[in-house]
């Protein structure tokens, strides 16, 4: 039997006991377990595809078993998870070996006892040609948790803030890959050399229509491993951020500081719009994060950044109105990027409750660093509109800020009621994660 099955559950487990992120424990898994590369890619998808679709399993999970989810080994109900979402969601994986597999994995794990209770439950769903029988549609909420795998309150939340016809639109864009977009390194090469060198390397890119610079990969293996990455080409960075650092205006000459860095492509991106002209810091508050910067950095050749170990929220009065641009990327809920950190959704409600105050100290403090006639850009991976109020309660209570009207490309616009200085950009609308963006500056 193939280790990746046994690979998927074990990292479902971690992600569960010790709260770590799919993409850090899926990484970590496949080099314990000593995977190739088809195994990796198979353990990946089951770990992603089941985090996805969670609270769809224990629906289902529900209906047929005769103990209760809570009282489950976690290995055990992993287990069935990884067996329920084969039959659903993999086509090329036969409904048989999915659930034999599933039976051997529970003695190769030493719950031998449970194979029985395992292969039960698979049969039965079986016997009901693996049918949904979803709640009420006349239950939005219950409904739609069930169908998208969505916390009841986080559908109501979103319900609440945008409407149905939006919080549809945000459940059905949170399912699924989302695109890898590069962003083209201009200190280097322009979009038809990257194109074409990228295409010599097997992999597909073409150019993102809204955005210039912006490219879109598939059939990409291993990016660290194609030759125009180590060259420094380009660095991977969604295409929401890449018009956020548009939107900022950097310039060459400028001084520009990114006070939550990490892992640096706002940094990389303002670094091109400078021309590697002027200066920039990058900050961010862990020391390993700050050389994941430094070293892309030095990939790309940017001679112009300059990182160093800064708590966002607490920069002290040496620095004050010095900056021409603050980049402020704050701590969020991350409810905007759930289609690439799916156990994002799955966070308590009460762990986000004080994300607002956290920004608003940020905001606070990185504003102390924008000098008369400077902007700074605030923003998040998040559709959180409590938490994207933040800068509008900041301007409300600091008079020597204004808003800057956000000139954005003709081909793209406002899809809620906002202010001009502020864009909420949802993932379905031009495939872009869920982001957040304001532009506001110091008067003179």
């Amino acid at each position: 039997m193939g280790t990746g099955r046994r690979a998927a559950v074990e990292a479902l487990i971690r992600i569960e006991k010790d709260g770590a992120y799919s993409n850090i424990v899926v990484g970590a898994v496949s080099k314990q377990f000593s995977l190739d590369s088809r195994e990796s890619a198979f353990a990946s998808a089951l770990v992603y595809g089941v985090t996805e679709r969670r609270i769809t399993l224990e629906f289902i999970l529900e209906r047929y078993s005769k103990i209760k989810i809570n009282k489950l080994d976690t290995a055990v109900k992993y287990i069935i998870f990884t067996a329920l979402y084969q039959l659903l969601y993999m086509d090329k994986v036969p409904d048989s070996a999915a659930v034999n597999e599933a039976v051997k994995l529970c003695t190769l794990m030493k719950f031998g006892s449970a194979s029985g209770y395992v292969n039960g439950v698979l049969r039965s769903f079986l016997r009901d040609n693996k049918e949904i029988k979803y709640p009420d549609s006349g239950d939005f909420l219950k409904y739609n948790s069930v169908k998208y795998s969505c916390p009841v309150w986080l559908i109501r939340k979103w319900r609440g803030q945008y409407g149905e016809k939006q919080c549809l639109q945000i459940l059905e864009s949170s399912l699924g890959n989302p695109p890898v977009y590069a962003r083209v390194n201009t200190l280097k090469t322009d979009a038809e050399g990257l194109i074409k060198t990228l295409n010599n390397e097997g992999v597909s890119a073409v150019k993102y229509k809204y955005l210039e610079n912006c490219l879109i990969l598939s059939d990409t293996g291993d990016i660290e491993k194609l030759q125009s990455f180590k060259d420094g080409l380009f660095h991977i960075q969604d295409a929401a951020s890449q018009l956020c650092c548009m939107m900022a205006g950097a310039k060459p000459g400028d001084t520009a500081l990114d006070v939550c860095a990490a892992p640096g492509g706002k940094s990389f991106t303002t670094a091109q719009y400078m021309c590697n002209a002027g200066k920039l810091y990058s900050h961010d508050l862990f020391e390993h994060k700050l050389k994941l910067v430094d070293d892309g950095a030095n990939r790309l050749g940017i001679s112009v950044l300059e990182v160093s170990l800064r708590d966002a929220a607490g920069f002290d009065g040496n620095e004050n109105e010095s900056a021409d641009l603050v980049l402020c990327d704050v701590p969020c809920s991350g409810f905007g990027i759930i289609r690439r950190k799916p156990e994002i959704k799955y966070k308590a409600k009460e762990s986000i409750s004080e994300l607002t105050k956290i920004q608003s100290e940020i905001l606070s403090a990185s504003a102390r660093l924008v000098k008369p006639g400077g902007k700074l850009m605030f923003s998040t991976c998040t559709l959180d509109r409590d938490e994207n109020g933040t800068v509008k309660r900041f301007l409300e209570a600091h008079p020597e800020f204004a808003p800057v009207p956000l000139e954005l490309p003709q081909n793209i616009e406002h899809q809620i009621r906002e202010e001009n200085y502020e864009l909420t950009l949802f993932p379905g609308v031009y495939g872009t994660d869920g982001f957040y963006f304001a532009l506001i500056t110091r008067l003179k």
